[in-house]
C-alpha cells in the first residue's frame, strides 16, 4: 500500500498521527477562505458565461459518481429540449493545445479518461482548459447552447455559475470532516449549506436535506468489439479479475458482489494509465472493468474483457427541484453567483 492510499485509510479509518498535520491544515484553510470570499464579493477576473452554467462537483477529495451525474444531465437536459455542452479541467490530459475539443477515438493521454468517456457515451461538445472560462468561451464559439454542464468546478472561483451540486459518497460520507492534509475535505463542511444541492451516491433516500442517487448497473460491453451484453452473460457465482482505477475502487467491487459475481479485486490509482502486462492476471478469468477505465484500454483489449455501464438514477424529488431550476435558468436568467460585484470578464 502506497503513502496516497495509507492516507486515504487514515482520514476515513482515524490516526493519531493526522493531528500533525493540523498546522498545515489550518493554512489550507485561510486560504480557501480567502479564495471564496474573493469571489463572493466579485473581486479580481471571474467570467461570466451568457448561458447558464452548472457546476458539479464535491468537496472531498477522490471520486464521488461525478462523471455518471453529469451523464444523467446531459441526457436529462437534451430530453427539456435544452443543447448542452460540458466543460471539464481533463486531469491527466495533455493535449496538443488549450483549450482542446475532445472526440470520440482520441488518445486518452490527450483529453483525459473521464472527458473522453463523457464524448464517447453521449456525443456532447466537450472542451477541456483547467481555465474553465476560456474552455467555456471556445465551446460557445464552436457549438450553440442553451446550458454549459462544468465537470467539477466547484473550487474553480474564475467563474460565475448559476447552480451548483454536489456530490458525496454515503458510504464514506466527509471522512474525519477535516481539510486537506489532515483530512479529505477540498473545503470545509460548512461550504455545503451554500450550494444548491447535494446528493448522496449510494443512498436512495434523502440524507438530511441531501437527496438519494444511485448508480444502477445496465449492462456489460465487450472492449474490443463495443457490443453490449445482458447482465446475465456471466452466470452467478462467476470469478472474475475486476479492475477499478477510480477514486473509491471498492464501490465497484461491492457492486460486482451484488451482482452475485465474485471478483478478485485489482485497485489502481485514479486515472491509471495501463499495459497489457499489468492487466496479464493469474488465473486466467474474465476481466471485467469500469468504463473510466476501458476508455484506456480499447486500443489492447483482447476479445472477452467487458466493462461494465452503470446510471446515475437520482431520486425522484431531485429530478422535480431540478425541472423548476431548468425553467427558472432557461426562461429568465437571473444574476450568476460572485459576479454581482467587481470586474467581469466578457
Amino acid at each position: 500500500m502506497g503513502l496516497s492510499d495509507r492516507l486515504v485509510r487514515a482520514w476515513y479509518a482515524g490516526h493519531p498521527a493526522l493531528a500533525l498535520l493540523r498546522p498545515l491544515e489550518s493554512l489550507y484553510r485561510w486560504v480557501t477562505d480567502r479564495r471564496r470570499a474573493r469571489f463572493l464579493a466579485g473581486e479580481g477576473d471571474i467570467y461570466r458565461a451568457p448561458v447558464p452554467v452548472i457546476v458539479v462537483g464535491n468537496i472531498t477529495v477522490g471520486g464521488t459518481g461525478k462523471t455518471p451525474m453529469i451523464l444523467w444531465l446531459v441526457e436529462h437536459c437534451r430530453s427539456r429540449g435544452l443543447r448542452v455542452g460540458v466543460v471539464s479541467r481533463g486531469y491527466g490530459a495533455h493535449p496538443p493545445t488549450l483549450p482542446w475539443r475532445v472526440e470520440a477515438g482520441q488518445p486518452p493521454e490527450h483529453c483525459g479518461d473521464e472527458p473522453l468517456l463523457i464524448v464517447e457515451r453521449c456525443a456532447v461538445p466537450l472542451f477541456i482548459d483547467s481555465d474553465r472560462g476560456r474552455a467555456i468561451r471556445a465551446l460557445l464559439t464552436a457549438e450553440p447552447v442553451d446550458l454549459i454542464l462544468c465537470d467539477d468546478g466547484l473550487q474553480h472561483y474564475r467563474l460565475a455559475r448559476d447552480l451548483e451540486l454536489v456530490l458525496i459518497d454515503a458510504a464514506r460520507g466527509l471522512g474525519n470532516g477535516r481539510c486537506l492534509p489532515a483530512g479529505p475535505l477540498r473545503e470545509p463542511p460548512e461550504r455545503l449549506r451554500e450550494v444548491d444541492a447535494v446528493l448522496f451516491n449510494g443512498s436512495p433516500e434523502p440524507v438530511g436535506e441531501g437527496y438519494g442517487l444511485v448508480l444502477r448497473p445496465s449492462d456489460l460491453v465487450e472492449l474490443a468489439t463495443g457490443h453490449a451484453l445482458p447482465l446475465s452473460h456471466f452466470p452467478s457465482g462467476q470469478r472474475l479479475h475486476a479492475v477499478a482505477g477510480i477514486g473509491n475502487p471498492q464501490r465497484f467491487f461491492t457492486t460486482l458482489e451484488g451482482l452475485d459475481w465474485r471478483p478478485i479485486a485489482h485497485p489502481f490509482a485514479d486515472h491509471a494509465r495501463y499495459t497489457l502486462e499489468q492487466l496479464n492476471f493469474s488465473p486466467e478469468l474474465p476481466v471485467i472493468m469500469t468504463e473510466k477505465d476501458a476508455v484506456k484500454c480499447q486500443a489492447f483489449a483482447p476479445p472477452g474483457w467487458t466493462y461494465l455501464r452503470v446510471q446515475a438514477c437520482p431520486s425522484a424529488a431531485f429530478v422535480d427541484w431540478f425541472d423548476e431550476q431548468l425553467s427558472r435558468l432557461c426562461n429568465g436568467r437571473t444574476d450568476a453567483k460572485g459576479c454581482t460585484h467587481g470586474h467581469q470578464t466578457a
